[in-house]
């Protein structure tokens, strides 16, 4: 049973919360704590009102949750997006836009959400993608009980695929999709889901033992490798291509990006639009390994269940950003655009059963989660966080924390600081620390405009004046730390 009590706090919100979590007449003092990473998920959910995907288990943990359903990340790329996950700080305040730069570069005494955690006496442990690995980055030792755990699996399953990302190796990558009949756990988020659930079987033996256990899935990551009987939910026929296909009228060019992400793989066209055909292949593949990822969360929630731990434990869901699937004749994330930083975002409860789920219209960022996890677990939080406590919102959904969400995305020196209110999305391009007469708007109305289909910052002067005043309300962004990768490299 969770108990959320309120109390005031210096900002005067009565936020605080008193967990208490009871089983068989025993009462355990903390509560464990499973945090689901998705990559590149966007809300392309049942539970978030699409009707095509097929999403059996997110939407049953939905149904026992509070869905967020005006979640943003702080940077629609993963690494940022995770460093603002585990430490609760934004990009800016860091000062780290890149994949490559580890985050410990910048703030090298910050205190993951695991290590606090830690240090209140819990047992952390991650398995699959947590932080971003890979371009020179490395996962975060500092912040797990036991080594953090990768599966070792081949990226493809077909013949014909294997040959052809051995004969690109170090030139360019594999096929973008690949349909295998082949068990789930051929695949490295399989692999995963049984290491994860070894994990969880572990952990039940010890029950006066609190767990942070960290499970990340790369799928519906690049490439939509999944198997076939997830490809065999979706007819290609039926799938409907981006509404609006185009860039933003009236944007700055740099606003978009030309999908380099994907046009990495084999037979991706180099530049310009993707054949009609070819789209609806990488919808579908999309699709598929979202509903691949759906089945081992399944399998996962089964296994805390079956073990009696589900009445014990907070489960959040989170996507790292979300992607675009065309439209603005986009393809990936990397952008400030509401496809690519809108992210579903879920916490459910211990004991709360099926039907109990609740929507709040609330806006949120992934830095609210670590004050939150702290507060409904009584951990002190560090009192540097950029985040807000969802707390208050967990107990009554109605209510809101902030008028808006604050996301960046950096193009060649300038760096975009956009504000998503309910109205609007406002974007000031600048470099860091450049006055703000330097900077290049974007203003897209998200009521009357909800596909961003025409930048109206010239035309709507009142309203880039709100903005700019919400805007000056937080610090000057940080630039990009500067770290001679070569020589960190070596050093490792």
């Amino acid at each position: 049973m969770l108990k959320i009590v309120a109390s005031r706090t210096k900002s005067g919100m009565f936020l605080s919360a008193c967990l208490a979590v009871i089983s068989s007449g025993i009462a355990a003092e903390k509560p464990n704590v499973l945090l689901i990473c998705v990559d590149d998920l966007k809300p392309l959910l049942g539970c978030y009102g699409n009707k095509v995907i097929k999403t059996p288990n997110i939407d049953s943990l939905a149904a026992r949750s509070v869905i967020f359903e005006n979640a943003y990340c702080n940077q629609a790329v993963c690494a940022p997006s995770r460093n603002a996950l585990m430490t609760g700080l934004r990009p800016d305040t860091i000062g780290i836009y890149d994949l490559e730069t580890n985050f410990r570069e910048a703030v090298p005494n910050a205190v993951t959400i695991p290590q606090a955690f830690m240090k209140a006496g819990y047992k952390t442990s991650a398995l699959g993608k947590i932080m971003h690995v890979g371009h020179g980055n490395k996962e975060d030792a500092a912040s797990w009980s036991t080594p953090h755990w990768s599966p070792k699996a081949p990226p493809y399953a077909l013949a014909a695929n294997i040959k052809i990302h051995r004969q690109l190796k170090g030139t360019e990558r594999g096929p973008a999709t690949e349909s295998a009949d082949v068990p789930d756990d051929f695949y490295g988020d399989g692999k995963t889901t049984l290491e994860t659930i070894k994990r969880l079987r572990e952990y039940g033996k010890f029950p006066n033992q609190p767990f942070f256990l960290a499970f990340g899935l790369t799928r519906p990551h690049l490439p939509f490798v999944a198997p076939k009987r997830y490809w065999d939910l979706y007819k290609r026929a039926d799938i409907n291509l981006a509404e609006f296909r185009k860039a933003p009228e009236n944007a700055p060019p740099f606003a978009g990006q030309e999908g380099g992400e994907l046009r990495r793989y084999h037979h991706m066209p180099a530049k310009g639009a993707l054949p009609d055909d070819l789209q609806r292949e990488l919808i579908h593949g999309y699709y598929a390994a979202t509903s691949y990822a759906d089945s081992q969360i399944g399998l996962v929630l089964k296994a805390l269940d079956d073990l009696d731990l589900t009445k014990h434990t907070i489960i959040i869901l989170w996507g790292d950003h979300g992607w675009h699937l065309g439209d603005h004749g986009f393809w990936c994330k990397h952008t400030n655009f509401e496809q690519a930083t809108h992210i579903p975002f879920l916490i459910a409860l211990p004991g709360n059963r099926t039907g109990e789920g609740k929507r709040t219209r609330a806006f949120v960022e992934t830095v609210d989660l670590y004050p939150t996890l702290c507060e409904l677990a009584e951990i002190p939080a560090p009192p540097e966080l950029d985040g807000q406590s969802l707390a208050n919102i967990l107990r009554n959904p109605e209510l809101s924390n902030k008028t808006h969400a604050f996301h960046v995305y950096p193009r060649s020196t300038k760096l975009g600081r956009a504000i998503r209110t309910s109205g609007y999305r406002f974007v000031e391009w600048k470099v860091p620390g450049a006055p703000r007469e330097s900077a290049v708007l974007e203003l897209y109305d998200m009521k009357n405009d909800p596909l961003e289909t025409r930048n109206i910052a010239a035309n709507d002067l009142a309203t880039i004046k709100v903005m700019q005043e919400i805007l000056a309300h937080y610090p000057e962004a940080k630039p990009q730390v500067k770290v001679n990768h070569r020589k960190v490299k070596s050093a490792r």
